[in-house]
C-alpha cells in the first residue's frame, strides 16, 4: 500500500492533498468465493444497504444448515419462493443463473479465478444474466483483491475524480480510462481515494461506501 501511495503522490500534488486528508487507503477485500459474492451483488443492486441485507437473510434463511446456500439449493428453490424473500423478477432470475453457472463451472473459485486475468474474468462472468462489467470490477476490487482495477463507468469515482481536480464536468468513461493509466499498477487505491473525494463533497466525514 505504500507504494501505490506514493505512486498517486508523485502523479499529481491533488492526490497528495487527498490522501493527507483522507488518511490510509481502508479497502477491505472479503473472503467470499466469486459465486456468492456475484449473488450479493445482485441482491444489493439499487437497495440501501439495510434492505438489501434483510431481503438477502430471509433469501439465506430458506436453507438449512450454517454458510452460503450451495449453487444447486438455490436451482431447486422455486421463483415465488425467492420473490417471497423480497427480491424482484428480475433479481430472483440472475440469481438463478448465477446458480447455473456455477453449478456448470462456469464461475471459477477463488483458487481458480487467481489463474485468470481481470480481463478474462470480466468477458467470462457477464454473460451472465444481469452481471454487467461493473458487478465483476466490484468483485474484482472486493472480493479477489485485485490492485489495478478503475471502474469507469461508476458514477462516485467520476464525481470523485471531477471534485480532485477541480473540473466543472465529469469525465467520460473513456476520458478516465486513458487518464488513469497514469494511475496504473494502483487503479484499485485511485478509485477508493476517488470514492473518498465525492463524499467530501457530499458530507465530509461521511463513512464511506464502498468500504
Amino acid at each position: 500500500m505504500s507504494a501505490a501511495l506514493r505512486h498517486l503522490r508523485a502523479a499529481d500534488p491533488a492526490w497528495a492533498g487527498l490522501i493527507r486528508r483522507v488518511g490510509p487507503c481502508r479497502l477491505i477485500v472479503q473472503t467470499y468465493q466469486p459465486y456468492e459474492s456475484l449473488v450479493r451483488a445482485i441482491a444489493y443492486q439499487q437497495l440501501h444497504a439495510r434492505a438489501a441485507e434483510t431481503i438477502l437473510g430471509r433469501f439465506i434463511a430458506l436453507f438449512p444448515g450454517d454458510g452460503f446456500p450451495a449453487p444447486a439449493h438455490v436451482l431447486s428453490l422455486s421463483e415465488a419462493a425467492m420473490r417471497g424473500c423480497g427480491l424482484s423478477a428480475a433479481k430472483a432470475a440472475a440469481i438463478r443463473d448465477i446458480a447455473a453457472h456455477a453449478a456448470a463451472g462456469q464461475v471459477p473459485t477463488r483458487r481458480q479465478a487467481a489463474r485468470l486475468s481481470d480481463a478474462e474474468l470480466i468477458a467470462r462472468l457477464t454473460a451472465i444474466r444481469g452481471v454487467g462489467r461493473w458487478t465483476v470490477e466490484m468483485l474484482l476490487m472486493f472480493c479477489l483483491g485485485r490492485p489495478d482495477v478503475l471502474p469507469v463507468d461508476d458514477f462516485g469515482v467520476r464525481e470523485g475524480f471531477r471534485v480532485l481536480f477541480g473540473l466543472e464536468a465529469q469525465p467520460k468513461p473513456k476520458e478516465l480510462a486513458a487518464m488513469g493509466e497514469a494511475w496504473s499498477p494502483h487503479r484499485s487505491t485511485a478509485a477508493w481515494y476517488l470514492w473518498r473525494a465525492a463524499e467530501e463533497r457530499i458530507k465530509p466525514g461521511k463513512p464511506a461506501a464502498p468500504p
